[in-house]
């Protein structure tokens, strides 16, 4: 072989390489552009998902130890949340039961989330009387209390509100019933209606929790 025909087939050999290496590498960007996948369907399990996760606004409050919280402190964890009070007659007991139940039914495999009641009632919530009615549901249970404005932005990024009216000079807060789900973000991922039944919630939350794991960038 002489050298003419030697260095032919090296230039072929090199373009060969060249083109195998761009079609792999277009393939590996193509699967890095891939859009993620949509957020799951769960109506029939009274579940709205959010296909990106809607931001809190930046706040301070009081948890039921008296710790300052803010919204950094919500990151690191999946959060059930909802806004209530601990005198509340009917809907947040029966909630508050619900998320026991649910907690009961989550498989140990999946990430054990946090149970968070917001009040509505903050001159009669104190971090006393939150702690005294959350740890009846079990250390997960958490409250948080502050300045009236504060709680109601933060219901309002929770797609809830809150109303206070007096009925014979006693207090009746009317509130919205449903609970958010917060990503490990301390994002609003999902909002998730009454009728709660618990284990529609326990399953809406893995289905959730599977698809939002395998939304993550997978590292190269």
């Amino acid at each position: 072989m002489n050298g003419s025909i030697r260095l032919t087939l090296i230039i072929l050999l090199l373009v060969v390489m060249l083109v195998f290496g761009l079609v792999v590498g277009r393939q590996v960007f193509t699967v890095g552009e891939q859009e993620p996948a949509p957020a799951p369907e769960l109506t029939e399990l009274n579940a709205y998902v959010y296909d990106i996760g809607r931001p809190l606004p930046e706040f301070e409050l009081l948890n039921e130890q008296g710790d300052t919280v803010t919204r950094e402190s919500l990151k690191g964890r999946w959060t059930f949340a909802f806004i209530g009070y601990t005198n509340c007659p009917d809907i947040c007991p029966a909630a508050m039961a619900n998320l026991r139940q649910t907690d009961n039914l989550l498989s140990e495999e999946l990430p054990q989330p946090d149970y968070l009641l917001i009040t509505a009632d903050p001159d009669y919530d104190t971090p006393e009387q939150l702690r005294n009615y959350t740890d009846f549901f079990g250390e997960n249970f958490h409250g948080l209390t502050g300045d009236i404005d504060t709680l109601r932005e933060v219901a309002k990024s929770l797609n809830a509100v809150f109303v206070h009216r007096q009925v014979d000079g006693e207090l009746l807060v009317d509130h919205s019933g449903h609970f958010a789900l917060l990503n490990p973000d301390g994002d609003m991922i999902a909002v998730l209606q009454p009728p709660h039944d618990p284990e529609a919630l326990a399953e809406a939350f893995e289905r959730i929790y599977e698809w939002a794991k395998a939304s993550q960038p997978r590292a190269g």
